[in-house]
């Protein structure tokens, strides 16, 4: 490779000759071609060209003055050689030193050709030295002239049809004219001077970079961002990846201990069968020798039938022979084995069955199916491998009363049929949406289908006993009386508290004002810092205080009802992810307007409510009971829902705003 460029420099070196102007006797500088196919300098060409117009190399004469136009091929060509010569006079440069180097860009004076010239006469049309300027600057005659700085291309600004200095410039037709041509072909046109002219165009031009600077600045901003944001989405899908195999293999590890326990019980059942029938074998074994010793006494006095002592002797038959022996119909179909091969069969024909369903309605068709108690693929497949099931996968056997279990009370407040059973009378709930029943089931199907969805549908707190958690549950329940009765707002304003809004916690979308008392919601984002304690995905924000213990009363005015969020929120909530929007989450409660629909959520239940449609909401939060109720307050305070749980933490008030236009307002209690 070295040496294909070596010479392909030297093959370059030796066309210097080729690449020289014949009338400055250099490279090539701005080489222009005339139509004699002959190449020159262009300030070179120009310089000879005074009265006449012909081909300083060849003599061709030209009637007018040939259009000159750069040959970009011997350009580059020439380009190319400046940089190999540059680079050979940096080894040796003794011979390049001998080459003449041209001087650029220096105007000579018209009059002695060798002076650099120090102004350029436009009315003249000629560049003088300081020697040759003196009759401009001493002579009054000349003191009309227009001096300029050395102009090189003087010629290009001669107009070639009236043969006068182009001093104007044509706005219209964005070209350089004589005063001629004003008069004439530009007459009517508006025109300014050149320097006018370049000053517009350096204006433009600078405004363009400028512009242009920003739409950069703009475009790598946005290019950042999103690098970031690809950044984020990687560290997002490792963190959602290893969850998801740390939440199956969970379950993995649930079904093979359930598989252990099931094989287990069926060993069990060997074992017992086998000591049983070892017990009876070395009975009926023992008998068998205490008859055959009979027998043997029998023979033996059988043989001394002829003595008299025969005649004497009295055998009694051994006890053994009042014993009947008989085979034990031992089998592994008890009750535990049996229930675990059915329990083991419909887990399998339901999980096939829910599988088989799109991943956004499998969460709510198994909650559905919990709390209805209903897993008819198991069933069908249970009896059709010979064992008689109940409704969740029991053995019906007379011997054995199946017991009547209750699965975990569920989130949703969907009211269900009231199992057959002796209770208290109570007083008919004035709402009847507050109410829920539980569903019998069969509580170890039920409590393997609740391990199962702890993954998929509620997050299991770390670090709390297993009691906890199933106190941890919300449920719709009747208005407790001391709260039914406090209908009068000031039987609630003595529980009365000041809230204002989190700054810290609000989405960018949400606009805090009125010292934090009021939030509204517009498409336009505010520039607030980032924090870890913020809104990303929802438009939400939270209340600064906190409570854990007494009674707290707050009362919001609402702009319209029409998707907005009400509610309370764990400072743990998730700020960042699709779960963080209040109640589709195990750490957070709220009743919330979508379109004409009132719901309460937590744990992503729903319970749609009667919509009351008020303008001002007041909420009771009874730390000690554990209580959130939420009024509808106009002339009175009317309970229309309430939310019962266990404080695991300090709760925080909190709001979901979502239509734009639409503002929460924290009320001054008075």
């Amino acid at each position: 490779m070295m040496a294909e460029a070596d010479d392909s420099g030297f093959s370059l070196m030796s066309l210097e000759d080729e690449l020289t102007c014949s009338i400055c006797l250099s490279t090539f500088d701005c080489p222009v071609t005339i139509p004699c196919g002959h190449n020159f300098c262009q300030n070179c060409l120009l310089a000879t060209w005074k009265d006449s117009y012909s081909c300083p190399q060849c003599r061709t004469l030209f009637a007018t003055r040939p259009e000159l136009k750069k040959n970009t091929v011997l350009s580059t060509v020439v380009e190319t050689f400046r940089v190999r010569s540059n680079k050979t006079e940096g080894g040796g440069g003794a011979a390049a030193a001998s080459k003449p180097e041209k001087k650029r860009d220096v105007v000579r004076c018209d009059t002695c050709m060798e002076a650099e010239a120090a102004q350029t006469c436009l009315t003249c049309m000629a560049s003088f030295c300081e020697e040759h300027l003196r009759p401009h600057r001493e002579n009054p005659i000349f003191r009309l002239h227009q001096l300029s700085p050395p102009v090189g291309d003087l010629m290009e600004r001669i107009c070639t049809d009236h043969h006068k200095l182009m001093e104007l410039f044509c706005s219209q037709h964005q070209r350089p004219i004589c005063s001629l041509c004003l008069q004439q072909v530009h007459k009517g046109c508006s025109f300014t001077s050149p320097e006018e002219q370049r000053s517009k165009k350096e204006v433009d031009l600078r405004e363009k970079l400028v512009f242009l600077d920003g739409k950069l600045s703009k475009n790598e901003s946005v290019i950042s961002q999103m690098r970031v944001m690809q950044n984020k989405l990687r560290e997002s899908a490792i963190h959602r990846k290893s969850a998801l195999s740390a939440g199956y293999q969970q379950m993995r590890d649930m079904m093979t201990r359930e598989e252990g326990d099931a094989l287990k019980a069926i060993d069990k059942e060997v074992e017992t069968g086998e000591t049983k029938i070892r017990g009876l074998i070395s009975k009926f074994s023992e008998n068998v020798d205490n008859i055959g010793k009979a027998k043997e006494e029998i023979f033996c006095l059988l043989g001394q039938s002829q003595t008299l002592a025969f005649l004497q002797t009295s055998f009694n038959l051994p006890q053994a022979v009042s014993y009947d022996p008989y085979s034990p119909r031992i089998t592994l179909d008890s009750k535990k084995v049996v229930q675990s091969e059915a329990f083991a069969l419909t887990l399998k024909n339901y999980l096939t069955e829910l599988l088989k369903q799109p991943v956004e309605a499998r969460i709510p068709k198994l909650i559905a199916d919990i709390n209805t108690g209903t897993f008819a693929a198991g069933e069908r497949a249970a009896s059709a491998s010979g064992h008689s099931t109940t409704s969740l996968g029991q053995e019906s056997d007379p011997s054995f009363p199946l017991p009547n279990p209750r699965l975990p009370r569920s989130h949703s407040p969907a009211p269900q049929a009231k199992p057959a059973q002796k209770k208290k009378p109570q007083k008919a709930p004035k709402n009847p949406s507050l109410t829920t029943e539980t569903n019998p089931g069969n509580k170890k199907l039920g409590k393997s289908i609740e391990n199962l969805m702890e993954f998929g549908v509620k997050e299991k707190p770390r670090g709390r006993p297993a009691a906890a958690e199933n106190k941890e549950v919300t449920e719709t329940t009747d208005i407790p009386s001391e709260i039914s009765s406090a209908e009068k707002r000031s039987d609630l304003m003595k529980y009365g508290t000041v809230l204002n809004f989190d700054q810290r916690t609000a989405h960018k979308r949400i606009e805090l004002s009125e010292n934090f008392t009021k939030a509204s919601v517009s498409d336009e984002h505010t520039n607030y810092p980032d924090c870890p304690e913020r809104f990303a995905v929802c438009s939400q924000v939270m209340a600064s205080k906190g409570f854990s213990a007494g009674r707290h009363y707050w009362e919001v005015r609402l702009s319209s009802n029409n998707f907005i969020g009400i509610g309370l929120a764990y400072s743990s909530i998730d700020r960042k992810g699709p779960t963080s929007r209040l109640g589709r989450n195990s750490k957070s409660w709220c009743v919330e307007w979508f379109n004409v629909k009132l719901s309460a959520w937590h744990n992503s239940s729903e319970a749609v409510l009667v919509n009351p449609n008020p303008k001002r909401v007041g909420v009771l939060l009874d730390c000690e009971e554990g209580r959130a109720t939420f009024y509808n307050v106009a002339d009175r305070a009317y309970p229309f829902h309430s939310f019962s749980f266990q404080f695991a933490e300090a709760v925080y008030p909190a709001f979901w705003i979502f239509s734009s236009g639409s503002y929460i307002t924290l009320c001054k209690l008075q």
